[in-house]
Order: C-alpha cells, then sequence, then structure tokens
C-alpha cells in the first residue's frame, strides 16, 4: 500500500469518527423527534421524523401564557440519551407524558413507549420539561415548570419500557408555593439531583404583552420574581437514595438571580456550572465530600444592550476548558474559558446574532431569534443552537479562540422546538 493510499484511508477513518447524529424534539402538538446525520465537517441532514405518541405545548407558552413564543417552557434537556446510546428519552409537555425510544446502531429511532408522569394537565398544556437518568437504579427523573409536584419518578425496564412511580417531591418553600423550575442535573455519581428555578411565582402581564418581574413586597418596596434575587435559596439539591428516591431537599444561594441552568463538568464530577439568566452571567459550583454545595461569584458579560440578558444554556468543552453560554436576550453566544477555578469571559460574543420573526421580544424588549438549547459534540469541534424565532438549528465549528464560524443551518417549526442530544 502508499503512503498516499495509507494516508487516503487515515483521513477517511477520521472523518467517520467524527460523523455522528443529532436529536431534536418539535415539540408541536403531534409531537415528533427529528433525527439528523451528521457529517465530519459539521454538516447536519435530516434523517427522519419519529412520532413520540405523545403531545408538545406548540407554540404556547404555559408559563407566559403567550400564544406564541420561543422557549415555551424555559427548560433545558427535554431530550436526553442513555450513557450506553441504546434509549432516547423526550418530554411531551402539552399532555406530561414521557416517550421512550429505541436507538439503533444506525441512530435510528423506534418509540417503545409512552407514560403520563403523573401530574395531571391543567389548562391548554402541561408543564412536562426536563430529564435526568440513573443508570445504577434505572430511574428516570421528570421535571415540570409547575408544582407542587415538580419532581416524578419512573422506573425503566432493561427494554426500554416505562413504570410511573408513586414519588412526587416539590421545590417549594414555606412562603413560595408557586415557583418556576428549569431544569434537572444528575450528579456523576448519581447521589445528588440538583434542580434549577427561574421564578418565584409565574410572571404577568402589561397590557402591551411584556412581564411583570416585580410585585410590591409587604413593605411597600419592589420585589423581584427571580428567584435568588435576593432569597438565597434558588437551587435545589435532593440527595438521591440508591433505588432512586429522593431525600430531603436543601435550598441554595447560588450568587445569582435565576440560576437556570446547572451542568457537571466531564473530568471533575465535584465541579459544576450554572447559567443565570438574571445575574447575566456564569457561576462555578462544587460539591464537598458530605454533598454540601459551594458556589463562586457571578462572572457576567457584557450587558450593555439591556437587562436580563436570560443567559441560560450552556455547554460545556469534553476537556473542560471551554463553556458555550446561550444569550437568550442578545440572540447569540458568548464564550468562556475555565483555568482550574478561575473562570474568565473568552468571547462576548463568540457568534453573530440570528435575527428573529421580528414579532417577538425578550424581557429586556430586544427582539431575538429566541436562542434555546444548544448541544456540543463529544470531540468538542461543534455546536449546535436552536433558535425558535428564527425557525432554524444553526450548527458552528469551534475556532482555537472560541469563537464559532457556522457551517449549516436547516429549517425547524417555528417557536416550538425543544432540546437537543446526540453522539
Amino acid at each position: 500500500m502508499s503512503d498516499q493510499q495509507s494516508t487516503t484511508m487515515s483521513e477517511r477513518t477520521d472523518r467517520e469518527s467524527r460523523s455522528g447524529h443529532i436529536y431534536m424534539q418539535t415539540n408541536e402538538k403531534q409531537n415528533v423527534v427529528i433525527h439528523y446525520s451528521r457529517s465530519a465537517d459539521g454538516d447536519i441532514r435530516e434523517v427522519e421524523r419519529v412520532r413520540t405518541g405523545g403531545s408538545g405545548a406548540g407554540e404556547f407558552s404555559p408559563i407566559s401564557g403567550q400564544a406564541a413564543a420561543p422557549s415555551g417552557f424555559e427548560s433545558a434537556r427535554s431530550v436526553i440519551l442513555t450513557s450506553d446510546r441504546k434509549f432516547l428519552f423526550v418530554t411531551n409537555g402539552g399532555d406530561n407524558t414521557v416517550s421512550s425510544l429505541s436507538v439503533d446502531e444506525d441512530g435510528g429511532l423506534a418509540l417503545l413507549d409512552v407514560k403520563p408522569t403523573g401530574n395531571a394537565v391543567v389548562g391548554p398544556s402541561g408543564t412536562a420539561k426536563s430529564l435526568a437518568y440513573a443508570p445504577s437504579s434505572r430511574t428516570l427523573f421528570v421535571l415540570h415548570a409547575f408544582g407542587p409536584d415538580h419532581v416524578r419518578l419512573m422506573s425503566v425496564d432493561r427494554d426500554g419500557l416505562l413504570t410511573p412511580r408513586v414519588e412526587r417531591y416539590s421545590v417549594n418553600t414555606h412562603d413560595k408555593t408557586d415557583r418556576v423550575s428549569t431544569m434537572l442535573s444528575l450528579s456523576p455519581d448519581e447521589t445528588i439531583l440538583l434542580v434549577g428555578t427561574v421564578f418565584d411565582q409565574p410572571p404577568t402581564a402589561n397590557p402591551d404583552g411584556s412581564a411583570i418581574l416585580w410585585l410590591h413586597g409587604a413593605d411597600g418596596n419592589p420585589k423581584s420574581l427571580a428567584t435568588n434575587a435576593p432569597d438565597p435559596d434558588g437551587i435545589i439539591a435532593f440527595p438521591v437514595g440508591e433505588d432512586g428516591a429522593l431525600g430531603t431537599p436543601t435550598f441554595y444561594d447560588a450568587h445569582a438571580g435565576s440560576p437556570f441552568f446547572i451542568a457537571f463538568l466531564h473530568n471533575r464530577p465535584d465541579t459544576f456550572v450554572v447559567g443565570a439568566a438574571v445575574g447575566d452571567g456564569v457561576v462555578m459550583g462544587t460539591v464537598d465530600e458530605a454533598g454540601r454545595l459551594s458556589f463562586g461569584s457571578v462572572v457576567a458579560i457584557n450587558t450593555d444592550a439591556g437587562k436580563p440578558t436570560e443567559m441560560c444554556w450552556l455547554s460545556v468543552s469534553p476537556d473542560d476548558r471551554s463553556i458555550f453560554a446561550t444569550v437568550f436576550g442578545y440572540s447569540y453566544i458568548v464564550s468562556y474559558h475555565i483555568n482550574g477555578n478561575a473562570l474568565t469571559v473568552a468571547q462576548d460574543p463568540a457568534s453573530a446574532a440570528v435575527p428573529g420573526s421580528g414579532k417577538f421580544r425578550a424581557l429586556n424588549g430586544n427582539v431575538t431569534g429566541g436562542p434555546t438549547d444548544s448541544f456540543l459534540t463529544p470531540d468538542g469541534a461543534y455546536l449546535y443552537q436552536i433558535f425558535g424565532n428564527a425557525a432554524k438549528l444553526v450548527g458552528y465549528a469551534v475556532q482555537p479562540d472560541d469563537s464559532l464560524k457556522e457551517v449549516t443551518e436547516v429549517s425547524i417549526p417555528l417557536n416550538s422546538p425543544q432540546g437537543l442530544a446526540g453522539f
């Protein structure tokens, strides 16, 4: 074999190893998962659409009551893969059900089961929104935006079939009985389940449709609806038993308003990062041997374009050196660098802003493309970002300085899509 032939075969093998699959739920009334193939150069193409057997919320936002809005659930991780890539789990927020799908060797999907979470649907839509899975106990944790039963459990058998469990858990407090949660994050050792929050009660609307984010407190002074602003109870930590059951929660000060997104680092299981929607930045946190959490100070982005930035979704690089933070209010992505326990802004912005339909504005009044969930490939080479109000899924090549270069985009339904997972 010639050197040229050997090099060509090596390059082909490398390209094939860098290809993969991405999954996104449309969250439409008749919910489906779109399966995309990903080529070695980052390009994506739709392969199939598989019905989940459940109902999404469509463009309706259960939290704000808006008839058409991206990020209707203020959620993350509504689509997750098991670590062995055998099953894909998906929330159906419209009817509060969860779907289990099998994943074959070629990434193809087949519906296995659909089961209710146990929470009744009140009004036009349910709010099942975020998932986490504990392989050791085969427990699926399901988070709802509204309580009092925010967290429900399901058991998963070896064939991927679901059995709803009777346990139910709340992130409310004695004086905050209508809190809005955002997402679940399970520690790598499966001993702690963290829950993020966004509002201490759902916001109402002004006559012009803008959200009312302040209330008058008992002392007559304005009080923010945002969690952890300033009340020190925005992140909730549940101890997890061997059977997946949760213990008594502990409430923590996340050091920033609306601690929305929580992600553990890949190679440092005692360290995690938090995206703060109203804190306008990222916070680093740690878990000690006793399971207690501690938090650093928020590292904020440039907020000249208005507050809150609604900087919510995070993707962490496989080497734990970079974070890509989705800024809903500015319609672009900002990157951070991690150096030990130090966190700094790398590129602000890291990508160009993506314009939306012009009919939706963020809480800061800016017209936005409505970016929500993101997915970073396991090799850290490509980042994919949902822009719901621009009706597109955009793919970027990660540059050496952690800026992002657009390499692909595909059309998706307007506003409704949620969740990204892949391999």
